[in-house]
């Protein structure tokens, strides 16, 4: 690596000792590897020891399932039980069950299957004999003087009846063999149960159809009853993710099982011979762990989630962490961790370490923080890794990392570079030049930005009452109700009415659809440079929210963004004042591109607009402000333009 690498690995692992992650001790409990998630860590173990149940909310990738098993480990092993369903000579239709302690019912099951073998032993070593006695009399007769061979045929005849009756008479001892429903045997810590996405039978248990119900053949009932999870959970956890998706049905039936703690074990299909099987109610005494989005919420039953916060809590896990020193050195045991868990690839030396660092840094999309969406950034490990190895290294360093950030693509970012390809070939957006109505929007697919060109055209209202605002590409609610609100911008900063005019609002190649206000900004301009007749310098290109008032306002991915405005050829970026400090684009994309922090739309015009009218123009803008004074917050610098 060159001196100025080696300098930023130094700068970013400054007051951390450490030579590579081999160093590092991870923790033996699940508990202690969870990073950056303090309040749910904390919330989680009071859980554990008051056997609440947990409903956990956030992004995917942010440590919700290992939360779910950690709390496994921390449940007490000694109340662990195992569960036997025993035949019910009474109604064989309804099972019984019986609850022992850990480990008793294999030896209970292994007991009974040893006695029965003797039974089945005795019995067929008393019917061979049988069978041998009546052949060797009817030889014995067959061969004697006077004697006939028709004897021994019916001898042999008489032998194969009597094993007939006998088979069919004796009682089937097997049939009496209860069934481990439930095993905790060798078991160290409490069962951890993913049911996410199981079925009925799956969830809540079935009983399975016999084809032979007749005639001797038939399964005994009891062995065909098939635990769910909520039972193989008994004293455990039960984990269910995208908690939405799970049917109300089922949702209710586990409110159900979650009240009474015991849940009786029946056939799920109509159909099928098991429906009419029920057994006694089945023990089911679990922590229910539900995990999803914030979409989850709006899915779950209401009654199920009332359960949760009723006897529970309910955690929102964080996207990100503060980048302090403290959080470096746990990002450092994550890589170890990462390495340990793997198996498979080197550990990090220290020029590794701070690459993954700084992604962290970058994935996070603040200044200042670090991102906790670490099962995506352990993906970056493992792939460095496997370079690594391939190439036969000791350590991964940081051109390892280098190189596994550009192999690692995620499926939007290799979308975005084939939509970045086809627009370049077929021209969709320019780089060059000057055009009236046309502006480069960014915006984000996914978690990669990309240029969206936006065209806007002024024409007469087609309506005899009033204009309209027309937007085509996809549109979704809320770009839609940004478009809207931008017609309060134009009457403010043009002075002119509108009302007479038809403005037409094309995202140009949106076939993924737009979501989002981002795009505010970039739709005042072109329309604005339509109304005007004035031109915009098409190497500029820009992302913000627009308020009412004329206020560019923060949004999300500007990194995503201004790397994308980077790659397709882009000059100047526009941004808004408060997202200057969330700016960590990529070394190769600094000096390629211009970013320039704008407080109002007239600083976007100010930058965007070109050509003779433009002066005019701003001077008649500010004539429409003239009054209003514009407070900047204290602590936000001022800085129009910052190169990078």
């Amino acid at each position: 690596m060159s001196e100025q690498e080696l300098k930023d690995a130094d700068d970013l692992l400054a007051g951390i000792e450490v030579n590579n992650t081999e160093e590092i001790e991870v923790p033996k409990l699940l508990i202690d590897q969870v990073l950056g998630q303090e309040h749910a860590v904390e919330v989680v173990k009071k859980a554990a020891k008051q056997r609440r149940h947990v409903m956990l909310i956030g992004t995917p990738g942010t440590g919700k399932s290992m939360l779910a098993k950690s709390m496994a480990e921390l449940l007490p092993r000694e109340e662990l039980q195992d569960i036997l369903v025993y035949p019910n000579p009474e109604d064989k239709n309804t099972p019984k069950i019986r609850v022992v302690p850990r480990g008793k019912g294999k030896e209970i099951v292994d007991a009974q299957k040893q006695e029965v073998q003797k039974r089945v032993q005795m019995r067929n070593t008393f019917l061979m004999f049988t069978f041998l006695l009546i052949m060797g009399l009817g030889l014995f007769y067959a061969l004697r003087p006077g004697g006939n061979i028709s004897t021994f045929f019916w001898a042999v005849i008489a032998a194969a009846v009597v094993l007939l009756v006998f088979r069919w008479m004796m009682p089937k001892e097997e049939a009496m063999i209860p069934k481990l429903l439930v095993s905790n045997y060798g078991r160290e810590t409490a069962p951890f149960v993913d049911a996410t996405g199981a079925h009925a039978g799956a969830l809540l248990g079935d009983v399975r159809h016999d084809p032979y119900q007749s005639g001797g053949l038939e399964t005994p009932a009891h062995d065909r009853v098939e635990a769910g999870a909520i039972h193989k959970a008994h004293k455990g956890v039960l984990f269910i993710d995208e908690i939405n998706t799970l049917r109300i049905e089922s949702q209710q039936n586990l409110l159900t099982a979650m009240q009474e703690k015991e849940y009786p074990i029946t056939g799920q299909s109509e159909r099928s011979s098991g429906a009419m099987v029920k057994t006694e109610p089945v023990p089911c005494d679990f922590i229910m762990v539900a995990a999803g989005n914030l979409d989850a919420i709006a899915g779950m039953h209401p009654a199920l989630r009332s359960r949760i916060k009723g006897n529970g809590y309910e955690i929102y896990m964080k996207d990100t962490m503060e980048d302090t020193i403290e959080n470096r050195r746990k990002l450092v045991r994550f890589i170890a961790q990462e390495v340990k868990k793997d198996r498979k690839i080197p550990h990090f030396e220290r020029s590794g370490i701070a690459e993954i660092i700084r992604e962290a840094r970058r994935r996070a999309g603040r200044k200042g923080h670090l991102t906790l969406v670490l099962r995506d950034l352990g993906g970056l490990v493992r792939v460095a890794g496997d370079i690594a190895r391939a190439e036969g290294a000791k350590y991964v360093t940081g051109e390892h990392v280098l190189k596994a950030k550009t192999m690692a693509r995620s499926v939007e970012q290799q979308v975005a570079d084939e939509y970045l390809e086809q627009r370049k070939d077929y021209k969709l957006f320019k780089t060059e030049g000057y055009e009236i109505g046309r502006v480069n929007g960014l915006a984000v697919v996914g978690d990669t930005g990309v240029v969206l060109p936006i065209i806007a055209e002024v024409t007469p209202a087609q309506s005899r009452e009033e204009g309209r605002v027309i937007a085509t590409g996809r549109l979704q609610e809320i770009a839609q109700e940004a478009v809207q609100n931008v017609s309060a911008v134009f009457k403010k900063f043009t002075g002119k009415d509108i009302s007479r005019k038809d403005i037409h609002i094309q995202f140009v190649g949106t076939y993924e659809g737009v979501e989002g206000d981002s795009a505010s900004i970039s739709i005042a301009t072109a329309v604005i440079s339509s109304l005007e007749n004035i031109p915009v310098n098409q190497s500029v290109a820009m992302t913000g929210s627009l308020s009412v008032r004329g206020d560019v306002l923060p949004v999300g991915g500007i990194t995503q963004k201004i790397e994308a405005a980077a790659q397709a050829g882009i000059r100047e970026v526009l941004i808004p004042q408060a997202n200057l400090n969330d700016v960590l684009i990529e070394e190769q994309y600094k000096d390629k591109v211009k970013v320039v922090p704008v407080l109002t739309i007239e600083d976007v015009l100010e930058h965007a607009l070109v050509g003779k009218l433009k002066k005019k123009f701003i001077e008649k803008i500010k004539s429409f402000t003239t009054g209003v004074e514009m407070k900047i917050p204290e602590g936000v610098v001022d800085k129009r333009i910052i190169r990078h």
